[in-house]
């Protein structure tokens, strides 16, 4: 399957308009954001957790990166609440089950094999960074080489400054509204800005969103770069 994997377009993606296709676990779905591959694949998508499902044993060959949305999300390691930020490094296992059930954003095979840091974030419990603009804070969250993850804040009526994506931007809406020239983006919308596209980011009621730069392959060469996670 190929789902938007064509990483030179600019994708949009109002995530609760998609259907919950069923995983190979009974009580396991997903809503698939992009995908290049069957079962295993390089994929982004919302994987809702019914009470008492769970997932098989399996190695993360690519890594394993995800956001808990709601819900408790559970492996042998620990239990993780609505806000948790998780990497699973290459070659990692685990077997994952919730017992209240729960929703999370995961990206499959998406880091770089060297990147061997486990990461566990509890958000709601986290220190805040003021951001580069008035009205934005951001938490960062992992960096590794050019790429950069974080959550960021936006206040009513704040307003970024144009920027340019070296190495392309990916956003995914938390809460509230998202906006720049090119439309809005309420809550559950996934945005992929290519590398060298260029855009000027606001939010006239807040938002919350996860956004991660620097990751997606060079095609253009810009000659200066900016993005709300990076001076």
């Amino acid at each position: 399957m190929k789902l938007y994997a064509d990483f030179s377009q600019r994708v949009v993606v109002l995530s609760e308009a998609l259907p919950w296709v069923d995983s190979p676990m009974p009580g396991v779905q997903r809503r698939m954001l992009e995908r290049d591959g069957e079962e295993v694949a390089r994929a982004t998508s919302i994987v809702r957790y019914a009470p008492d499902s769970h997932f098989s044993a399996h190695t993360h060959g690519g890594g394993e990166e995800f956001l808990v949305l709601d819900g408790v999300f559970s492996d042998e390691q620990g239990d993780y609440p609505a806000g948790t930020y998780i990497r699973n490094p290459v070659g990692s296992t685990h077997t994952p089950f919730s017992s209240d059930g729960c929703t999370i954003l995961v990206k499959l095979w998406q880091m770089h094999p060297q990147d061997q840091q486990r990461v566990v974030i509890y958000t709601t419990q986290a220190v805040w960074r003021p951001g580069l603009v008035e009205g934005l804070r951001v938490l960062p969250l992992h960096t590794y080489g050019t790429e950069h993850i974080a959550l960021v804040q936006w206040a009513p009526g704040t307003q970024f400054q144009p920027h340019r994506h070296g190495g392309g931007e990916e956003i995914f809406v938390l809460e509230g509204t998202f906006e720049d020239e090119f439309g809005s983006y309420p809550k559950g919308s996934w945005l992929r800005n290519p590398s060298g596209s260029r855009h000027t980011p606001f939010s006239h009621s807040g938002c919350l969103i996860y956004v991660k730069t620097g990751h997606l392959p060079a095609i253009a060469s810009p000659t200066a770069t900016e993005s709300m996670l990076t001076k």
